[in-house]
């Protein structure tokens, strides 16, 4: 008989991150960061303004090209060069394919109603019969409580409804992982707890999730791992527990105290 604990660290890797680094010109953000996210798992990467938490996310996902370090999805290695750019374009974008990201800013088309916002990308990039996406994407909008906003425009809804269709645009491709960049913090208060319901969903489906975040609460009571990023380091990880039960960093206990 396997513990949990066990079970788990036999699952397959879903995403690889070793010695990642990013430097905007003179300015090195990531020095060196590495994560190991398997299948299943949920975790949070926390830190202040400009430690590196969304660029660390954006480089995953090659929405910003490392200056170093390896990744791999679904156990396959990116093909990079020494200066961490990506040498085949065509395994990054199939690659690219099995990561779902959501956005601060929503980030949906806002000439196109909202199932023509889920629809898009399996129609035209991934060849999907449209019947088949629209019935996906109905089924995607029921799941996150927006079944009678298919014919709106994003101009239309609040900025909780923008946030849970995009949610339901990132399932549309079929994802083997999301990659969430801290999307609550460009909602009002009282419209967060809808899009963190959905999330939660999610971690209860078992989905594998990478989530950048500022709500310290949901990260504790969802993740199964909390990585703490300080001035483009990490300075402490390990289970929710360990991260806000007993920190042992200076840095962390003085960030958590800060936000609360």
């Amino acid at each position: 008989m396997f513990d949990d604990k066990t079970a788990k660290a036999q699952r397959p890797i879903a995403i690889k991150v070793e010695g990642l680094r990013k430097s905007f010109g003179s300015h090195e953000v990531l020095k060196g960061v590495s994560l190991t996210a398997r299948t299943g798992d949920v975790v949070a990467i926390i830190g202040g303004s400009g430690s590196g938490k969304s660029t660390m996310l954006r480089c995953i996902n090659f929405l910003e090209t490392p200056s170093g370090g390896q990744i791999e999805i679904g156990g396959e290695a990116v093909a990079m060069n020494a200066t961490g750019a990506p040498t085949d374009r065509r395994q990054l974008e199939r690659l690219r394919q099995s990561l779902g990201m959501v956005f601060q800013s929503f980030n949906l088309w806002t000439h196109m109603t909202v199932l023509e916002n889920l629809i898009e990308v399996p129609v035209h990039v991934l060849k999907t019969p449209r019947a088949q996406a629209v019935e996906t994407a109905r089924a995607l909008l029921a799941r996150v409580g927006l079944a009678e906003k298919e014919n709106a425009y994003p101009a239309f809804m609040s900025g909780g409804q923008q946030q849970r269709a995009a949610i339901a645009r990132a399932l549309a491709i079929g994802p083997k992982a999301m990659l969430f960049d801290e999307p609550t913090s460009a909602l009002d208060p009282e419209l967060v707890g809808e899009v963190l319901a959905v999330i939660r969903a999610l971690a209860d489906e078992g989905r594998t999730m990478i989530l950048v975040t500022h709500e310290m609460k949901f990260a504790r009571e969802v993740a199964d791992h909390v990585i703490y990023l300080h001035n483009g380091v990490i300075e402490e990880e390990g289970p929710p527990s360990a991260v806000f039960g007993a920190p042992q960093s200076a840095r962390l206990k003085q960030f958590l105290s800060s936000v609360g």
